[in-house]
């Protein structure tokens, strides 16, 4: 039986239903997604805590839902802008006075192995 694979977009709407309750326990971080052949392999959160003395504190409450649909929305957009079918995308994310401060990195790579010379 031959399955299709699932749409990019299908792809990053279960990488957001995934991180949902880590990303509601944050008011900072970096969500990155690597991509390969257009599928979406290793996903996660890099998230930053701050300590004072021998104390761990989180910077503040997490992401309200609101919150998280913009930046799902922000990464959807992410994956329309791309141009290329390996790479990742890094969606950094801050609250600031309860308004959400984000930042797209998007970086494609490419493997020599597969460049073609003309001799």
């Amino acid at each position: 039986m031959y399955l299709e694979p699932l749409s990019l977009t299908r792809q990053l709407e279960m990488v957001f239903r995934e991180l949902k309750d880590e990303l509601a326990s944050l008011a900072s971080g970096t969500i990155f997604v690597q991509i390969r052949n257009n599928l979406i392999g290793k996903f996660g959160v890099k998230h930053d805590l701050k300590s004072k003395g021998n104390l761990l504190k989180l910077d503040g409450p997490g992401l309200s839902d609101q919150h998280l649909q913009t930046l799902h929305q922000i990464g959807m957009l992410s994956l329309q802008r791309r141009r290329w079918t390996h790479g990742e995308i890094q969606l950094e994310f801050a609250m600031k006075d309860n308004d959400l401060d984000t930042s797209i990195i998007s970086e494609s790579n490419y493997n020599m192995n597969h460049l073609h010379t003309d001799k």
